[in-house]
């Protein structure tokens, strides 16, 4: 038990009420991060070209996940200083005043007849007492020392689980600004296509209406059309669900016209591989928090091992009591100790004990979950590299081959035919390297998450 400055101690009873958290006297808790006092207001987008960076800003100012994981954050603080209000005196007043009614019966032997006649007497008495009693614990073997590393370590686990949201917010703030420029992108891709297949229907009528080309070029050609303006319209509306996902992510209205830059662009990311797991056991908040709950199961156990022994504490009150208020005080130290409870302290001891051995377990799992989602970041990311060096010569290939068909097709020695395969061709190796610039971007994204990055 630490020694007791009773003249600090007393002052900082009356300081803790108002200012918990700046009291000299409490042990270190974690580190602190204010809790906001009203929700920031949405910022203003419509109209602003938002960077990614400028996305993921107003999404961890304003989301509101975040805000309650700071108000959480607050109340498991505000729980540290109610497990060490124990150490403090404690001091209650009490005021009570009482009016009765007292009869008093007596004989009385006044009659003519010499016989005795009960007479009674009723009067009022009024009691008043009013005290100011107060309690200080001198030892309890650290039963409240442990409590408080209990809820410190909770405390911390909270903390932690702020940073967790703030990583899960940005990686879908990144995933939904990349969805959105991959609809950009398709948008774009099945415009073209749509160019392309109108440029060939204006050809096909031509050729049918001088008579080199049969109505069923004509038809196909009009299809090509159909299907590709079909394919714009799915497009367009990819991209608004994307947009609705970011501006949900940042907290805003999910109807704002949100416009954001285009990153779709292959961009190599360096990485460590030697090093990238050590980096996310040190920086993944889930694997912290299985750690402190480690640490707050064992001093837990600590508690429960200090329940074995006695609480001493000293008291006293000082008042005065009756209608002439005459002084009444007392002063005492009592031993309070539990010496057979049914066995209840046993049974929380031994489970504290097995809660200890739970969490380490889970602390080796989360090891295992990590390293997987680690390795399978980094194929991951690999793989996206690799498709798209392949999708860029596909898509240079596809055009070559488009180019020459329209050519045939143009000379009157190609068929409508060939011309839909290669513009289909031409298309989806557009939208395959698109798809592959975006997988790339997500792939970066979620190694980022996998290592504990924002």
């Amino acid at each position: 038990m630490r020694p007791l400055l009773w003249p600090a101690v007393l002052l900082l009873g009356v300081a803790a009420v108002e200012a918990p958290a700046a009291s000299a006297q409490q042990p270190p808790g974690p580190p602190a991060s204010p809790a906001p006092a009203t929700t920031p207001a949405p910022p203003s987008v419509a109209g602003r070209v938002l960077t990614l960076e400028e996305a993921i800003a107003i999404a961890l100012e304003t989301q509101p996940q975040i805000q309650a994981r700071l108000s959480d954050f607050a109340a498991a603080q505000f729980r540290v200083d109610q497990a060490m209000a124990p150490l403090l005196p404690q001091i209650a007043g009490s005021w009570t005043a009482a009016r009765a009614q007292n009869v008093v019966g007596s004989p009385s032997t006044g009659s003519s007849t010499g016989t005795e006649v009960a007479r009674t007497r009723t009067f009022w008495t009024d009691t008043t007492l009013a005290r100011v009693s107060g309690s200080q614990l001198l030892f309890d073997f650290g039963k409240t020392f442990a409590a408080i590393d209990v809820a410190r370590k909770n405390a911390e686990a909270t903390l932690e689980d702020l940073e967790l949201q703030r990583q899960l917010i940005t990686q879908a703030v990144k995933e939904a600004y990349t969805n959105i420029n991959f609809g950009g992108r398709l948008i774009r891709v099945q415009l073209q296509a749509l160019e392309r297949a109108e440029l060939n229907l204006k050809s096909a009528r031509g050729f049918f209406e001088v008579g080199t080309r049969p109505k069923s070029d004509v038809t196909r050609a009009e299809v090509d059309v159909a299907n590709a303006r079909l394919a714009v319209i799915q497009a367009r509306n990819a991209e608004r669900v994307a947009r609705v996902a970011l501006n949900t992510a940042m907290g805003i209205a999910a109807d704002t016209p949100t416009q954001v830059r285009d990153n779709l662009f292959y961009q190599k990311a360096e990485f460590d591989r030697r090093q990238l797991f050590a980096e996310a056991l040190a920086r993944r908040p889930e694997y912290k928090q299985d750690q402190l709950r480690v640490d707050a199961a064992a001093a837990f156990v600590r508690q429960t091992l200090r329940n074995f022994f006695p609480d001493v504490t000293a008291g006293g009150f000082y008042g005065a009591q009756r209608a002439d208020m005459n002084e009444v005080w007392e002063l005492n130290i009592g031993l309070t100790w539990s010496i057979f409870d049914g066995g209840n302290r046993i049974a929380r001891y031994r489970e504290a004990r097995a809660a200890v051995e739970a969490a380490r377990a889970r602390v080796r799992a989360r090891e295992l979950d990590i390293s997987r989602e680690v390795e399978q970041a980094q194929l991951t990311l690999a793989e996206t590299e690799e498709r798209i060096q392949a999708a860029q010569a596909l898509v240079a290939s596809a055009q070559e081959n488009f180019r020459l068909a329209q050519g045939r097709f143009d000379a009157g020695v190609g068929t409508i035919l060939e011309l839909t395969d290669a513009q289909l061709a031409l298309t989806q190796a557009q939208t395959t390297e698109a798809q592959a610039l975006a997988d790339n971007r997500i792939a970066v994204a979620r190694l980022e998450r996998a290592l504990g990055r924002r």
